[in-house]
C-alpha cells in the first residue's frame, strides 16, 4: 500500500505497488531512497528533516508524528567510524511494496541496460593487490606477536570511471536480479553522491518485541563448475579459520543483545548462505525484547560495528584499520536501512556497495583477517566480492 504516514480514508485498500514499479519511480538524489529486502520494498521521497547524528533520530520521529500523525520513518545510512556524519532523513512520503523476490519482473532473465552496454569503465584499485596482501601479512605478523587484535577486517576499494557514470536504477535492477532475496539499497551519501549496494547481511531487525540478527563471517568464492562449487561450500563448513572467524562475530552479537533481550537463541553451528558471488557462514540469532521501548535503531547502534566488519577487540581493530587502510571508509561497513516511530525497523550491514558520484563509481570490499589468514586468499576474497558490482556494470573481473 502507498502511504505518507497517515493512510488516506478509503473503503477498500489500494493494491500494493510492485517492487519493480517502485524502482521505476526512484530518482537518485539527496531526498530519495530505495530499499528492497526479503520482506518488503520501500521508496522514500522528500525530506522533512535531515539527521546527521543518530542520537537526534527519536526526536525527529516524534516531531514528524506530532506534525503528521501516523507512523513516520527514518531512512538512510550510518557511517563506519564514530563521530562521522550519518546520512539519514525523515521522508515526506513513503511507498511500500512486497518482497522483490516475489516480483516476476525480477525473476525473469535480466535485460541488458545502459550501464552494461555503455562506455568501458577504467579501473584503479586502492590499494593495489600486492599492497593489500602486504597489509594482511602485517596484520597477521602483529597477531602472532601478540601486539595486534584477535581479528581485523581489512578492506580495499576499486575506483571505476566512465563518461556519464552509472545508471543507478538499471544497476539496482541488475543487483536484484542477481540476488533477489538479498537487501538492495540506494540512499543519499552526502552532496550529490549516492550509496548503492546489495548486502547479504542483516545487522538487526525489530518487529514488535521480536529481534533477529543474521551475522555472516567466513566466506568462499562461488565457482561456475557445480562440483567445484559444492566442494568449496563443504570446505568452508569445515574450515577452522573461517569457523573461528564466525565464532568471534556470533559471540559478540550474543553479548550485546543479552542485556536487551530474553529468550535469546543462538544455534551452535553455522549454516551456509549463498549469493551469486560468494558462500558465507551464517547464523540466525533470534530473541525477544525485555523492554519494548528499545528501537531497532538503538539495537543497531549498540551492535555496530560487529567483528564481521571491524574486528575484535573493537578499539584495537579500528586503530589497525586506520593505520593499514589508505582510504576513508565513509558509509562502507556502517549500517543502512529504516526505523519507524514505533521502534520497528530493519538495518543491514553496508556491504557489497559502491559510492556513485558523477563519472565515478567507488567499490568497496573487505576480508576478515585472523592469525591463520593467508594474504593471497584474503586478496582473492576481496576480488570475488567486487564481482557483484562488476557484473552490474558489465565488467567481469577485478584486479
Amino acid at each position: 500500500m502507498t502511504t505518507a504516514y497517515q493512510a488516506p480514508a478509503a473503503t477498500e485498500p489500494a493494491a500494493a505497488p510492485s517492487p519493480s514499479g517502485l524502482l521505476a519511480g526512484y530518482r537518485p538524489g539527496p531526498e530519495q531512497a530505495f530499499l528492497a529486502g526479503p520482506h518488503s520494498t520501500l521508496l522514500a521521497r522528500g525530506a522533512l528533516r535531515h539527521v546527521t547524528d543518530p542520537a537526534e533520530a527519536p526526536e525527529a520521529l516524534r516531531e514528524a508524528r506530532r506534525a503528521l500523525g501516523g507512523t513516520p520513518l527514518l531512512v538512510g545510512a550510518i557511517p563506519f567510524a564514530p563521530g562521522r556524519p550519518a546520512r539519514l532523513f525523515v521522508p515526506a512520503e513513503v511507498h511500500r511494496g512486497g518482497p522483490a523476490a516475489e516480483d516476476p519482473a525480477f525473476l525473469l532473465p535480466a535485460r541488458r541496460g545502459t550501464a552494461a552496454t555503455g562506455p568501458a569503465w577504467a579501473q584503479r584499485p586502492v590499494p593495489e593487490g600486492p599492497l593489500y596482501a602486504e597489509a594482511v601479512a602485517e596484520a597477521v605478523r602483529r597477531m602472532r606477536a601478540g601486539t595486534g587484535p584477535s581479528k581485523v577486517v581489512l578492506a580495499r576499494t576499486l575506483e571505476l570511471t566512465a563518461p556519464g557514470g552509472a545508471d543507478l536504477p538499471a544497476m539496482l535492477a541488475r543487483l536484484i536480479h542477481r540476488d533477489p532475496g538479498g537487501h538492495t539499497f540506494a540512499v543519499p551519501a552526502g552532496g550529490s553522491a549516492t550509496l548503492v549496494g546489495a548486502s547479504p547481511e542483516l545487522l538487526v531487525s525489530r518487529r514488535g518485541r521480536t529481534v533477529v540478527s543474521n551475522p555472516l563471517a567466513g566466506s568462499a568464492a562461488r565457482s561456475t563448475d557445480l562440483a567445484e562449487d559444492i566442494r568449496r561450500a563443504a570446505a568452508l563448513l569445515d574450515s577452522p579459520k573461517d569457523l573461528a572467524e564466525h565464532a568471534f562475530v556470533t559471540d559478540a552479537i550474543r553479548r550485546v543483545l543479552e542485556p536487551y533481550c530474553e529468550e535469546l537463541t543462538v544455534p551452535q553451528q553455522p549454516t551456509l548462505v549463498r549469493t551469486a558471488a560468494m558462500w558465507h557462514l551464517s547464523t540466525t540469532i533470534t530473541a525477544t525484547l525485555r523492554d519494548p521501548s528499545v528501537s531497532a535503531l538503538e539495537l543497531a547502534l549498540a551492535l555496530h560495528p560487529t567483528p564481521a566488519i571491524c574486528g575484535t577487540p573493537t578499539d584495537r581493530a579500528r586503530e589497525l584499520i586506520s593505520e593499514l587502510e589508505p582510504f576513508d571508509r565513509g558509509l562502507y561497513t556502517g549500517a543502512v536501512g529504516w526505523g519507524d516511530a514505533d521502534g520497528d525497523g530493519e538495518w543491514v550491514v553496508t556491504l557489497r556497495c559502491a559510492e556513485a558520484e558523477g563519472d565515478r563509481l567507488r567499490l568497496f570490499a573487505g576480508a576478515g583477517v585472523v592469525e591463520a589468514s593467508d594474504p593471497a586468499a584474503e586478496l582473492a576474497e576481496t576480488t570475488a566480492k567486487f564481482g557483484t558490482f562488476l557484473h552490474a556494470v558489465g565488467l567481469g573481473d577485478a584486479t
